[in-house]
């Protein structure tokens, strides 16, 4: 809008186009509840609060509460399983109207083309999606996937006005001793918002970590962690993804004089817990739950970062911002019931009020390039006790555990009995036919194979198993979809979902994705694992840069180390 346009409709010189009468206003700047507030609107834009404004529209709001859009500060929308376009049917009817994602899952898979394939189906759509330039692709040498961004590429993101910055850092090491690669993606990036991610990180390692601008970190599991990483500067962004439950750990540490620090975020979330949960609007809700004051939460998910990001235009209700606002009637239980973006009424009663968008038309090259005639599942014996993998539920992190493991004929065997299972790592990217090989415990089959193409951050096919002919059945069945999830025993599938989208994302509706995903879950049950979602889980043990051990297609990593150890103890 012309600036002597948006003044006149200010000054009330002529009708706004929308007027919101009788609201009672949250405004985050002033910490105050403001009642019988009129908010007017002119296109996109908030044009003026207060008394006496005339409009072409009045909606008489009768004392409802009327606050800022939500943002979630970190989110990765392939978790979702869906492309934007369909993952903003859900979240946008919850009040979420702005997302700072990072696209590196399926830019891991297909590069920078994948990237716009994200950005062309975000295109038009209810939701503003803010992208930051995926930093680790691949995340580390210690894995291989479909493709490599270099500085010089993301040099071509950087004038992009949707792109704000550099997305989460998870080479910790590459910045800490200050390798090369990693340090000309900070350098071109300098004079934008840098993220991060260094989980564990402390001390002097976290001085030099953060020297060199990196701003925030959302890997925080502890309140110590957090609180160190505060100290030294950081913005904590509070997760509470689908397998990482961070929220009520972190809450006790927000207070009135921090706050200010602190941001929302989602990072990884599936299909059932947004429809039955919601997103952000969920977390504002727990922490009032779990005392934060309802001003402080909603400052939290608006003002706090919009700030961080540098989106000036959003995260209050001042003359001049975007009309991006949400509707509810208790503020101690905030459940948006009108949703507008850009001054139009995009959702009520949690349903869309627009029609959805197609996905765009730029075709995705086929993804699954198994060498098969070289993938087994045989563990030659060099000793009796292994390093196997510790899934913590709930958690990313995992434990270094070492256990003694079952011996035939000179093969490491899995002994469901005692929850030590095959893990397999089927690299799918290249046609090199590498296979890693371990073992898990706290996944809990008792029998049968779960396989996934959805597996952070390469995203090759991640199998565990109590037998070999389940895990080679679930795997085949995974690449023979393009991608999925699926549940096997034997030579059966038990459950699957397609995920045809670069092995990452389904053509469906949510609700189709969900009903789908909660059947291959109960698959999974059937089969003895005790986990909400243990597909969740898996997909988080082949990331080589989240301690303590992981397990890539090239070979078992001590991330501690942050080098291969050998499967074997002894």
């Amino acid at each position: 809008m012309d600036l002597a346009e948006l003044v006149r409709y200010a000054r009330g010189d002529e009708p706004a186009h929308l007027l919101l009468k009788n609201a009672r206003l949250v405004n985050v700047l002033s910490g105050e509840i403001l009642p019988q507030t009129d908010v007017a609107v002119v296109r996109s834009r908030i044009v003026g609060v207060g008394q006496g404004y005339e409009a072409e529209e009045v909606l008489d709001l009768e004392g409802a509460y009327l606050a800022p859009g939500f943002i979630d500060a970190h989110v990765h929308i392939e978790s979702s399983m869906a492309p934007p376009s369909e993952f903003a049917r859900v979240v946008v009817p919850r009040g979420v109207t702005t997302v700072i994602t990072d696209p590196h899952e399926i830019a891991n898979v297909l590069g920078l083309d994948g990237i716009r394939f994200m950005f062309e189906s975000a295109k038009y759509g209810p939701l503003s999606m803010y992208v930051m330039a995926s930093s680790c692709v691949p995340a580390t040498s210690m894995e291989t996937n479909g493709a490599t961004l270099h500085w010089y590429d993301l040099v071509s993101l950087k004038s992009d006005p949707w792109v704000l910055g550099l997305a989460e850092v998870m080479n910790f090491p590459g910045v800490i001793y200050g390798d090369d690669g990693v340090l000309d993606k900070l350098r071109i990036f300098q004079d934008e918002v840098m993220d991060g991610h260094a989980p564990g990180v402390s001390g002097r390692a976290l001085q030099a970590y953060i020297a060199p601008g990196i701003g925030s970190d959302h890997e925080c599991t502890t309140v110590e962690e957090a609180r160190e990483k505060l100290r030294a500067g950081m913005m904590i962004f509070i997760r509470e993804a689908t397998n990482a439950h961070n929220l009520r750990t972190l809450l006790p540490l927000v207070n009135e004089r921090n706050h200010h620090r602190f941001c929302f975020c989602t990072d990884d979330r599936q299909p059932a817990d947004l429809l039955d949960q919601g997103h952000i609007d969920y977390m504002v809700r727990v922490a009032i739950e779990e005392g934060l004051d309802p001003m402080i939460a909603i400052r939290m998910a608006t003002w706090n970062p919009a700030q961080y990001f540098r989106l000036h235009d959003r995260g209050a209700i001042t003359a001049g911002r975007r009309a991006d606002m949400i509707v509810f009637d208790d503020l101690h239980a905030p459940r948006p019931r009108l949703v507008f973006r850009g001054g139009k009424l995009v959702a009520k009663d949690g349903a869309m009020t627009i029609p959805p968008r197609a996905l765009p038309d730029r075709a995705l090259r086929h993804t699954m390039n198994v060498a098969w005639d070289q993938v087994n599942f045989d563990i030659p014996a060099e000793g009796t006790v292994a390093r196997v993998i510790g899934h913590i539920p709930n958690q990313l992190i995992t434990d270094h555990l070492h256990m003694e493991v079952p011996i035939r004929q000179g093969l490491a065997q899995a002994d469901p009995q005692r929850d030590i299972l095959k893990m397999a790592v089927i690299e799918r990217h290249m046609h090199s036919g590498r296979v890693g090989k371990g073992f898990i415990h706290g996944i809990g089959l008792k029998r049968g194979a779960l396989a996934s193409s959805v597996a952070h951050d390469h995203h090759n096919i991640v199998v565990v198993g109590a037998d070999d002919t389940s895990m080679m059945t679930a795997a085949r069945r995974v690449a023979a979809l393009g991608g999925g999830l699926v549940a096997a025993e034997g030579d059966r599938v038990l459950a699957e979902v397609p995920l045809p989208l670069a092995g990452l994302m389904s053509k469906e509706p949510m609700p189709v994705i969900r009903d789908q995903v909660d059947q291959v879950i109960q698959a999974a049950h059937h089969l003895g694992s005790p986990l909400h979602d243990p597909f969740m889980g898996m997909s988080f043990m082949a990331l080589e840069v989240i301690p303590s051990l992981k397990l890539t297609d090239q070979g078992l990593v001590d991330v501690d180390a942050f080098q291969f150890t050998s499967l074997w103890v002894r």
